[in-house]
């Protein structure tokens, strides 16, 4: 009798028996036949774990010195010091719409629109954001570091005046522990830990709890505010920045994940490491007797306790007083009492398992966090140059997919929002003619508000090398200088607006050895 190759499972459907023609969906593989993960709907998953795992997240942010650097350098990396706009309209698009749409215009609304937008973004009264702590820059690194350790970032668009600027956008950044379902209620069709989204799976509206769930002495905490995802005409209320791993997922969890369990051993690993060497360098030899307790009792004619021990104590001491001590390195050895040995403690390697170990756990560790281990670990000690290179490559492409992902996201549905209250008011350079109605009809809003961002430059382990390199890929039509002084943190209009500024200045001090490394009139 032919043995059946399926057994019909209680929800009707088949599960394989014996193996098929891929190894990996064995079940009979000694290594892998226990291995049965559950399969189910992301969402699920997401629900199952979010809050342990973004507990846990936080916690080794907080006390883990390499997680909090590993977050500081996503920071660094992404960010940097300022967050710059490079606003960049789509003239095809527009020029289709109104023919003012052109050059001449684009030149004045770049100047204009980042003059302003810098000007109430990075003030100092902090206009952009409606707790007024934070500058532009500030919320988009606090993004970042949010994102890195929850997976996922919360915000929404209020209309708030502030004195000293027209504009009355801002934005309040919310705990992404308060977005949860009305009263803890379980998840359903449309509502998934306070995502209410419609049937095609699209956000509709966020139900964010009025306070933290652990601030017990907040009564609002017990109550929820429902935010639409927009307002009627489209204006965005909710800034929900994460990045799906599967379809149909609502909310997302910390990419430390994968890691948590190495991360905790490497933090408990430095702490058994450190204790022992406190101890060894506490103690650094012991004497230990062959003696039983009650026999040494006994020879000392007491029964126990602490009149015993003094006993004891004593005779060792006048032994030992009375005997030719040897030295080891300086350090005095007494004879020993009879029946004491003497033992050495090894202070070399008080872990017991070796630096190999930790940097095990710290090459995996770096790895679910997109950073080289040297980057990680701040270990260059067995890094060469071409080696140093090829991790700063690596990890730079792994920031840039971070930067668009959260960052550059984060900081375009901000522009928007601002840009368009700033055509409603009037501070918007555009041509005359044109309808402000048509803002939101013909993609004229995404075109107008399309842009880069410029954030961090990128590290220069060689910068003769690399500034011949982009000087190269310029003259040969390989590169640009918009691209090649972005990757260094700034804006190439800038560079050759002080460029020209540097060389009027320097014509009338009249040092013309300076003008060489100049813009020259041939260029």
């Amino acid at each position: 009798m032919v043995k059946p190759r399926f057994k019909l499972l209680s929800n009707g459907s088949r599960q394989e028996v014996v193996g098929g023609a891929f190894e990996g969906a064995s079940r009979t593989s000694r290594e892998i036949a226990m291995w049965s993960p559950a399969n189910t709907s992301i969402n699920h998953e997401v629900g199952q774990a979010k809050s342990i795992v973004d507990a846990r997240s936080k916690d080794l942010a907080r006390n883990d010195g390499y997680i909090a650097g590993a977050i500081t350098t996503h920071k660094d990396s992404i960010v940097g010091a300022r967050y710059t706009l490079n606003a960049k309209p789509d003239l095809a698009v527009l020029n289709s719409i109104h023919s003012g749409f052109n050059e001449e215009w684009l030149d004045e609304f770049q100047k204009s629109t980042e003059a302003q937008f810098t000007l109430w973004a990075e003030s100092s009264d902090c206009h952009v954001d409606a707790q007024r702590v934070n500058t532009f820059t500030d919320l988009v690194r606090l993004v970042v570091g949010v994102s890195v350790m929850t997976g996922e970032s919360l915000a929404t668009a209020e209309f708030l005046s502030h004195h000293g600027t027209p504009f009355k956008t801002c934005i309040q950044m919310v705990d992404v522990d308060r977005l949860s379902n009305p009263m803890g209620v379980l998840d359903t069709k449309n509502i998934n830990r306070g995502v209410e989204t419609n049937r095609f799976g699209a956000p509709v509206a966020y139900h964010i709890r009025m306070g933290h769930p652990s601030d017990s002495l907040d009564f609002t905490s017990s109550k929820w505010r429902r935010v639409n995802a927009r307002k009627q005409w489209g204006r965005r209320q909710v800034l929900h920045i994460f990045e799906q791993e599967r379809p149909n997922q609502n909310r997302a969890i910390s990419q430390m994940v994968s890691v948590l369990k190495e991360m905790k051993m490497t933090k408990k690993y430095q702490d058994v490491v450190l204790q022992s060497a406190v101890m060894n360098a506490t103690f650094a030899a012991t004497i230990e007797s062959e003696l039983p307790t009650d026999v040494t009792m006994g020879q000392l004619g007491a029964d126990g306790g602490s009149q015993a021990a003094q006993n004891y104590m004593a005779q060792v001491a006048e032994y030992v007083g009375s005997s030719n001590n040897i030295k080891l390195d300086g350090a005095k050895i007494p004879h020993l009492y009879p029946g004491q040995k003497l033992n050495l403690q090894n202070t070399a390697n008080p872990g017991g398992v070796g630096d190999k170990f930790e940097q095990s756990l710290l090459r995996h560790v770096a790895s679910a966090l997109g950073l080289s281990y040297e980057q990680f670990a701040r270990d260059y000690t067995q890094t060469n140059f071409a080696s140093a290179k090829a991790s700063m490559g690596e990890t730079m492409k792994y920031m840039m997919s971070r930067k668009r992902v959260f960052a550059d996201k984060f900081a375009t549905m901000v522009y928007q929002l601002w840009f368009e209250e700033a055509v409603n008011i009037g501070k918007i350079i555009l041509p005359e003619g044109f309808d402000n109605y048509l803002f939101y009809s013909d993609h004229v809003k995404d075109a107008l508000t399309k842009c880069d961002w410029i954030g961090a430059g990128v590290g220069q382990l060689d910068p003769k090398k690399e500034a011949e390199t982009a000087v190269f890929k310029i003259q040969n039509g390989l590169s640009t200088h918009e691209k090649e002084c972005a990757k260094y943190g700034n804006d190439f209009r800038d560079v050759f607006a002080q460029s020209v500024r540097e060389k009027k200045l320097i014509e009338d001090y009249g040092l013309p050895y300076l003008n060489q490394g100049v813009i020259n009139d041939d260029t």
